[in-house]
């Protein structure tokens, strides 16, 4: 079992899984965000190759528009 906190909530998963794997899991659409692992910002380009691992914290930055 992996423990990690995403935005500040505890999230337990069976087995390691990529950036992108982890968003479609938690029900986060992949556009206009940002996302950063342990303080570090992970290009969007790695999401499908990066995975997240035990202890890991996420944070998701959705992008929000307005004038």
């Amino acid at each position: 079992m992996i423990h990690l906190t995403v935005n500040g909530s505890p999230v337990e998963l069976e087995e390691p899984v990529s950036i992108a794997e982890l968003l479609q899991r938690i029900g986060v659409p992949p556009n206009y965000l940002a996302v950063e692992i342990n303080a570090e910002v992970i290009p969007r380009a790695e999401h499908s190759s990066h995975s997240v691992a035990e202890g890991d914290e996420v944070e998701v930055v959705t992008l929000v528009g307005g004038g």
